[in-house]
């Protein structure tokens, strides 16, 4: 790493249904390369209060930042990142980056390679207004919808610690997108039947992302994480020119 990218952080934001730990394979090989990198929690609880949140971490974080996102975390840092004037560029990894006005219900709508709407399970959480729908996937349907190129075991195991996520966060649109702003990189995994390998390839595209394609699931950067690393340090490389 040159000592003009040295001053950036690399911020990992994860997708609905995980947790920071989803990042450990690709921080772990960008912290061995002397790449200085953090986790963003997620709050999933809908597009205004996550893209808020992130947006505060973001600005608390010294120099400049590079931020990656998968999944739903894509659609968080294309709404947080206008909020941030320290962020110089975005990695979507099996993303969404929506445009303004856009919902990520109705992008999904228009998938043919995703399954996620029929392995969902609606649960209810309370808030200071009353109760609230989240949504889960189905333990029984986890496997083949979000993560087919793992182990029966280790599927079971992510099943089981997944964290549901707000219906907020597919109903509520859009704000401007970061990408209109800033250089943009993206993972497309052709065998994504969660987010939609077909509608996270076209997104990438109107984004004028620099793309990489992978044969991988839609938990590529655990499958695959050395593909994520090579996009991310390709990323790095750039801002520091």
């Amino acid at each position: 790493m040159s000592d003009t990218a040295s001053d950036v952080t690399v911020a990992f934001v994860h997708g609905a249904f995980a947790d920071s730990s989803s990042w450990n394979a690709v921080i772990g090989r960008l912290q061995a390369a002397g790449v200085t990198t953090t986790a963003i929690p997620n709050p999933l609880r809908g597009i205004t209060e996550d893209a808020a949140y992130v947006a505060s971490a973001l600005r608390q974080l010294p120099g400049r930042v590079l931020v990656v996102g998968h999944s739903y975390g894509g659609a968080v840092i294309t709404n947080a990142v206008p909020m941030a004037d320290n962020v110089v560029g975005l990695v979507y990894v099996a993303a969404f980056a929506p445009d303004e006005g856009e919902t990520l219900m109705d992008i999904e709508g228009g998938s043919k390679d995703s399954v996620l709407t029929s392995a969902i399970q609606p649960l209810q959480y309370p808030t200071a207004q009353g109760t609230e729908t989240e949504f889960r996937i189905d333990p029984a349907k986890f496997h083949d919808a979000f993560a087919s190129d793992v182990s029966d075991a280790d599927a079971a195991v992510m099943a089981a610690t997944q964290r549901p996520v707000s219906s907020l966060a597919f109903s509520t649109p859009s704000g401007p997108p970061a990408w209109k702003a800033l250089p943009a990189w993206a993972v497309v995994a052709i065998g994504d039947k969660a987010a939609g390998s077909d509608v996270v390839l076209k997104m990438a595209k109107r984004a004028g992302a620099t793309i990489t394609e992978v044969e991988a699931s839609h938990v590529v950067m655990v499958t695959q994480p050395q593909v994520v690393v090579d996009v991310v340090t390709e990323a790095l490389a750039s801002v520091a020119r």
